[in-house]
């Protein structure tokens, strides 16, 4: 009894890990969408070996039987595709989707370059029948048309396509009828995208993208830590939070807007020196912060914090639409909701603590606690930038640099000046 309970167990084991073997590692998916007159038309390549339990037709060893193939390629594109992609119009799903041709290319084809290429693979012949391909080597050009109300409507998508691979990465592209090719790299199952979004959609999407990327930075939520642990009520950290709002929003921007380097070195670069920065702020706090040296380097420290946001914002511009600078606005309008609401939990919990540990005994203890954290930070991003050739400055280089320079100091002389400003307006206040 025990030895066939022990089998069975095996046999499911071996079963479960051939079938965990049979999924494939990386998958790349290829689609174009296009909205025309009454249908939209759905063009999607697949590797095949994404496309599994399907009975598939073989010749003898084991190759593709080109002439019994064709139901079960329709097989396959209605159960991984058809039934998976959710496209919806002014909000809501469309039908399923009817399959207008289903076709086996060859991995060396590059028709899907392009919609019309794509389009044109379809009506060109098929593979003979003795073409040797098997099934793992070959991929599925897929044709879907679903009816829809017309072609001004707006298209929104849901891949849902995580289950053809362990990672699965869809490079999508929406041709409307007037205006420019959307183009999109979605990871697994991103959820329900907009294809062309207005801009009051995009706005709203990137102020919810920047409030959470504040939140789920660790290393932007210590650097705002020990910038206000010595300054806890609202007038001194005015001039503190609005230079290092200025100067992140400036480089944020810029970067997005493709005027920062796009060296391979140049975002562990500002990983490390964000580190630097949270450790700088933390000995600082050890020997005693002043308060206006502190706007001073909330200002040049923001100027790195802004590259390390714009690396997260890189990935979600596509959702822009049209609507480039006003998603930039909205994203950076996110991170400052972010940041107050950081700051209305983090104010109220520190005079909390220092009602019961000493001020200066507390600003120590955390300022240790933060930069031993930052050193660990540090150290392991050193590491990772030395593996990067040092870059070679060439006159483009020193031109660019010296750009950067200018107009870097042209808004520190301004935020200077505003800052100062409200400094003497607030002494000449009466108490």
């Amino acid at each position: 009894m025990r030895a066939s309970v022990i089998l069975f167990l095996a046999a499911v084991l071996l079963t479960g890990a051939a079938r965990a073997h049979d999924i494939p590692d990386e998958v790349r998916v290829q689609a174009f969408l296009k909205p025309e007159g009454r249908a939209l038309f759905l063009l999607a390549r697949v590797p095949l070996k994404a496309m599994r339990d399907v009975d598939v037709p073989r010749r003898n060893g084991g190759f593709l039987d080109f002439e019994r193939v064709d139901s079960a390629l329709r097989e396959a594109a209605t159960l991984w595709l058809g039934d998976e992609v959710e496209l919806y119009e002014d909000g809501i799903r469309l039908g399923n989707p009817r399959v207008l041709d289903a076709r086996v290319s060859l991995e060396s084809d590059r028709s899907f370059a392009s919609y019309e290429q794509a389009l044109a693979n379809f009506s060109a012949p098929r593979l003979r029948n003795d073409t040797e391909l098997f099934w793992s080597q070959g991929l599925l050009d897929v044709l879907l048309e679903y009816p829809i109300r017309s072609d001004r409507s707006e298209f929104s998508v849901r891949p849902r396509l995580e289950r053809l691979g362990i990672r699965v990465n869809t490079v999508l592209r929406f041709i409307p009828p007037q205006g420019e090719v959307r183009a999109f790299d979605l990871h697994g199952d991103p959820g329900v995208v907009r294809l062309d979004p207005r801009w009051s959609q995009a706005a709203l999407s990137f102020v919810g993208s920047g409030f959470m990327h504040i939140l789920e930075g660790p290393d932007h939520l210590l650097f705002l830590l020990l910038l206000v642990v010595p300054f806890r009520r609202f007038l001194p950290l005015a001039a503190i939070v609005t230079a290092f709002t200025v100067a992140h929003s400036i480089t944020l921007i810029a970067t997005a807007l493709g005027h920062g380097p796009d060296a391979l070195w140049f975002p562990p670069l500002i990983e490390t020196l964000i580190a630097a920065s949270i450790l700088y702020m933390a000995i600082e706090n050890v020997l005693g912060a002043r308060l206006r040296r502190r706007w001073v380097l909330a200002f040049a420290f923001g100027l790195v914090h802004g590259f390390g946001f714009a690396f997260g914002l890189q990935q979600l511009l596509q959702f822009a639409g049209s609507h480039l600078m006003t998603s930039l606005l909205a994203f950076n309008l996110g991170v400052e909701l972010g940041q107050l609401a950081v700051l209305a939990v983090l104010i109220p919990a520190l005079n909390l603590l220092f009602r019961y540990v000493k001020e200066s005994i507390g600003t120590l203890l955390l300022s240790l606690l933060v930069g031993h954290t930052a050193w660990h930070w540090l150290v392991e991003r050193s590491e990772r930038l030395a593996r990067f050739p040092w870059p070679a400055f060439d006159p483009a280089a020193l031109a660019g640099a010296i750009r950067w320079l200018m107009a870097l100091l042209v808004v520190g002389g301004l935020t200077w000046v505003a800052l100062e400003a409200i400094q003497r307006s607030r002494k000449r206040r009466p108490h």
